[in-house]
């Protein structure tokens, strides 16, 4: 990603949904450095907000129910949750939660591409989302993975008007032609259980390392460090609830 902070239309957040929170604190604690802190509000459901620092990173919700995915989702920005949804649905796609205020915060909305790729929507009212992007420990890449990336690209670029910049392998997302992700096709490597998703990737400064400790911690790795041809060093990684993610070295390009 070439962007330090959200920006319009572009990744701002990411949060994995998780039935023991604790855990996952102490799990990402080690892989990360995140330090956690829940919100004390009745209205907020135990919401907890990582930091690095003093600067907001990701957010880890609380499961109450066995049938809600363990997985992480991706955030985007907009300037107008409630337009961006009937642009959603007038592309094919569909509503999974529909608008709602979060106090203080801003207006929230959580949506699925027409394949079935869930991701949120955020319009800031005083909370704008990550305060790092592309640095050690915080979001720095998404991935959508689809089966049928044709119609991906119709409905992404209708609703957010990214720019699209695609290899015979591979697709990139970007912003007026600065990237911050990527798209790639779901082959017979995936099984058919596993649906369309998007991934998201945390920078860090050291991938084999990473994948070391995730292991140590309970976690899992699905995908053994690998160099990218022209790319960075990357790994996929499972934490011990079952929530999925990728890791790249810092600084490489994607």
């Amino acid at each position: 990603m070439k962007f330090d902070k959200p920006v319009a239309n572009g990744p701002c957040w990411v949060e994995v949904g998780t039935p023991d929170p604790a855990a996952a604190e102490r799990f990402y604690g080690d892989l990360f450095g995140w330090r956690a802190e829940t919100d004390s509000r009745e209205e907020m459901g135990g919401y907890t907000i990582a930091y690095l620092g003093h600067l907001p990173v990701a957010g880890l919700v609380p499961l109450g129910e066995e049938s809600q995915p363990v997985a992480w989702f991706v955030t985007f920005a907009v300037s107008d949750v409630d337009a961006t949804v009937e642009k959603v649905k007038s592309a094919g796609g569909s509503v999974v939660f529909e608008p709602g205020d979060v106090p203080d915060m801003g207006r929230f909305a959580s949506v699925a591409d027409p394949q079935g790729a869930g991701f949120h929507l955020w319009q800031a009212r005083g909370f704008e989302g990550a305060g790092l992007l592309n640095a050690a420990g915080s979001l720095g890449w998404v991935e959508l993975l689809s089966r049928t990336p044709e119609r991906a690209l119709d409905f992404y670029t209708t609703v957010f008007g990214w720019s699209v910049n695609a290899s015979e392998h591979y697709t990139h997302w970007g912003i007026d032609g600065t990237d911050f992700g990527g798209m790639v096709r779901m082959d017979d490597k995936f099984p058919p259980e596993v649906p369309p998703h998007w991934l998201p990737y945390f920078a860090v400064a050291d991938v084999d390392a990473t994948a070391a400790t995730a292991t140590d911690a309970g976690g899992s790795v699905l995908m053994e460090p690998t160099s990218v041809p022209d790319g960075p060093r990357i790994a996929v990684l499972r934490d011990p609830q079952g929530a999925v993610f990728g890791v790249y070295l810092e600084g490489a390009e994607g």
